[in-house]
């Protein structure tokens, strides 16, 4: 390509040039706006090659976008020493590359703009081509028609705020049993539970805490939580068991309302969200309630498994004596106020895993959560993301691996797998999940909508919760897109097969 001679009168323009696959590309350095090491990524699940995933850059969440991916050239994956090229927009874009080259100021006469299209290589869109100082070409990249290629835009609203719970009298097929939900965890080996509607949230145990001084053996300290300070109880103590000698890395902290004050319980480890019967939950023995020791914070026990699992339900009005509660309730007054200038409708959402990915669901549409039974009947002739049915008390019930459904590889140990029954307007499934973390409450002006960039899979992700200072982003699923249209339609099938049956 023949080099021009600039002169004086001469327009110039800057652009930044970088490598994928050893060749050299351009982008005007007016559409730059930082370069920096590439984030870590929030894979998300069944998007487009190109999408490498989301992440955060001070607070904001934007798509990492692979450039050998967006070309087609071979070897995809981001590399340790690769760069993140931020686009300048409405809807910034980080573009992974090879390596960063250097700023060039270029004239116009020596940018080649006729012949574009011969120019191109295999999937690449260009607007022009340069000589730099060594006499390689570096093309300029189309970038945004290259974006729009690769990914469908969205057409739905950003909007979350659409409940996914099922409306009055359209539960599906469910048996028409009046049910508790209940957030069961674990106290010196044995389970006990409180009511969801009294428990905001579970996370995990800080690795330190501040003590009160002359505090009861009860009282583990108090820690900074949402812009407060939130008191620590060991269930341990409340219940009357020794303390643990050496903590493992599994406790946790059920936040819960008890008497008006918002605490924190120390759990050894959180276990399960329960449907329970109540036609299957009894109150407490008389001998047990006339006690004075632990069992006087017990006011009932739910016989799950058909009586092979007992959960000793917690009365949250006699857990603390009186003046334990006016001390809680003193110490949160602030807190209290502080909550009162909050604005924006609060969430829940119940936190999973898949690999080091998290995602949430709203918890509203979460039956409950136990251990994946061992025995799951296969069903002939379905695709591979049903892994069969099991009978849940009585339910058949259809489970999905979503490790299939994402199409992730399968997990070597299996054995801290769990079930988290959804359910939907038309369906209720369970979906087998590596695990499940917390119990997490985010307010609704907090969730952000996910890039545009993500297309048609913004259907299933309908929004992000970026919590920076963990380096954790969350992508919210909607119960309803877990499944495809077709997957959709079998389970209606299998539905009417078991009514029919």
């Amino acid at each position: 390509m023949p080099e021009a001679q600039s002169t004086p009168q001469q327009a110039h323009r800057r652009f930044l040039t970088f490598r994928a696959d050893g060749r050299l590309y351009a982008l005007p350095a007016a559409a730059v706006a930082e370069v920096i090491r590439t984030p870590p990524a929030a894979r998300v699940p069944q998007a487009p090659a190109a999408l490498a995933g989301l992440a955060n850059l001070r607070g904001v969440v934007l798509p990492l976008v692979s450039l050998r991916a967006l070309l087609g050239l071979a070897g995809s994956e981001i590399g340790e020493h690769a760069r993140a090229i931020v686009l300048d927009g409405a809807a910034p874009v980080a573009l992974a590359v090879d390596a960063v080259e250097a700023l060039f100021s270029v004239s116009d006469g020596r940018i080649e703009t006729r012949q574009t299209e011969f120019a191109a290589g295999p999937g690449e869109k260009i607007t022009g081509a340069f000589q730099t100082g060594s006499a390689e070409t570096a093309k300029v990249l189309d970038i945004e028609t290259l974006l729009k290629e690769a990914f469908a835009q969205r057409v739905q609203s950003k909007a979350v705020s659409r409940t996914t719970a099922p409306p009055a009298g359209k539960s599906g097929e469910r048996r028409n049993v009046a049910s508790e939900a209940l957030v069961t965890f674990d106290v010196a080996g044995q389970e006990y539970a409180l009511a969801l509607s009294s428990v905001q949230e579970i996370v995990p145990a800080p690795e330190s805490v501040t003590p009160l001084p002359h505090a009861e053996n009860l009282v583990v300290g108090m820690i900074a939580f949402r812009e407060r300070l939130l008191p620590l109880l060991s269930l341990r103590g409340l219940l009357g068991f020794p303390t643990a000698q050496v903590r493992d890395g599994r406790e946790k902290v059920v936040v819960a309302h008890i008497g008006g004050a918002l605490v924190g319980l120390v759990a050894d480890r959180a276990r399960a969200i329960v449907a329970a019967e109540q036609d299957l939950i009894d109150p407490i023995p008389p001998v047990l309630a006339a006690r004075s020791g632990g069992e006087a914070r017990i006011k009932a026990i739910y016989r799950g498994d058909q009586g092979r699992r007992l959960i000793s339900i917690l009365a949250t009005d006699q857990m603390f004596r009186d003046d334990v509660m006016r001390h809680l309730g003193s110490e949160q007054k602030q807190g209290a106020a502080q909550m009162t200038r909050e604005t924006g409708i609060e969430r829940q959402f119940l936190v999973f895993r898949l690999g080091a990915d998290e995602f949430g669901l709203p918890i509203e549409a979460v039956d409950e959560v136990s251990r994946v039974p061992d025995q799951i009947t296969r069903l002939p002739k379905t695709p591979k993301f049903l892994e069969g049915v099991v009978n849940l008390r009585g339910e058949v019930l259809p489970v999905v691996d979503q490790r299939r459904r994402f199409d992730m590889p399968m997990l070597e140990n299996r054995e801290g797998r769990r079930l988290v029954v959804v359910r939907t307007e038309r369906h209720r499934a369970g979906l087998i999940v590596d695990a499940v973390s917390e119990v997490l409450r985010s307010r609704q002006d907090a969730i952000e909508p996910p890039p545009e960039l993500t297309g048609d899979i913004t259907r299933l992700v309908q929004g992000v919760i970026n919590i920076e200072k963990d380096g954790r982003i969350i992508l919210l699923l909607d119960p309803a897109e877990l499944l495809t249209r077709a997957e959709r339609g079998l389970l209606d099938a299998f539905e009417a097969k078991k009514a029919a049956s």
